[in-house]
């Protein structure tokens, strides 16, 4: 069976620069830092044993719900008659301005995730719902990967480069989205700690540099769409 990457060095770096793109993109929307302080508060009423079968399962739903989205997210689209560069346009605009709020106010998107965390109430012990009522909605869905991280993923599967491997680079996309469930399960089973040791003035500081990170990406993932537009039309002005 033949290696699925080319082997030319340059190819190799175009896929290394895919994962770091993809990576960097899908960790800072899901953000499982912040959200695992929010995380720890809504599970702070079960015990350990509990929260750790949540941290994992929700790690194991989010890779699913990111690699559902990375691999049929273009067949959707056509289904609709949705284009790749209006897609590239829409999802960078989603991603920009997802980014510019957790920039200038991580306070709000808290709250946000606060309130679809907590869905399910705090009720007491002897009417607590079971765990796995609860681990996939609402806190893998919406509260890990919601819309935002869906629409990323799939916008993140129309930016293939030219003359590369479909094997190989959705293959890095998968392997992008593993690597943000690691993550989230060791965020998530670790959050007490975090809330310990970062605190949320730790968070939110952590949250503002890795949204400047992801508006640079919405920018340039919207810019390759708006390229994508303009150059037949300037192909036929010539």
């Amino acid at each position: 069976m033949p290696f699925p990457f080319p082997a030319s060095s340059s190819y190799l770096m175009i896929y290394f620069d895919t994962f770091l793109l993809a990576f960097s993109a899908l960790f800072t929307i899901v953000n499982p830092v912040g959200a695992s302080l929010i995380f720890s508060q809504v599970t702070s009423d079960r015990d350990r044993k509990e929260r750790l079968a949540l941290a994992r399962n929700i790690a194991l739903y989010s890779l699913i719900l990111l690699v559902i989205s990375i691999l049929l997210g273009q067949s959707i689209l056509s289904f609709f008659g949705i284009t790749l560069n209006a897609l590239r346009i829409a999802g960078g605009l989603v991603i920009a301005i997802r980014a510019w709020g957790l920039l200038h106010a991580p306070e709000s998107n808290e709250a946000r995730k606060q309130k679809q965390a907590n869905q399910t109430g705090h009720l007491d012990q002897d009417t607590l719902p079971s765990w796995k009522e609860i681990v996939f909605f609402p806190l893998t869905m919406p509260f890990t990967v919601g819309p935002g991280s869906i629409s990323v993923a799939i916008t993140l599967s129309t930016v293939r480069p030219a003359h590369t491997s479909g094997l190989g680079f959705y293959g890095t996309l998968v392997l992008a989205s593993l690597c943000v469930s690691i993550f989230i399960w060791a965020f998530y089973s670790y959050a007490d700690r975090i809330v310990s040791s970062l605190g949320v003035t730790g968070a939110r500081i952590i949250s503002r540099t890795t949204a400047l990170i992801l508006l640079c990406i919405g920018v340039q993932i919207l810019a390759a769409g708006v390229q994508g537009f303009i150059e037949p039309m300037l192909k036929q002005a010539h």
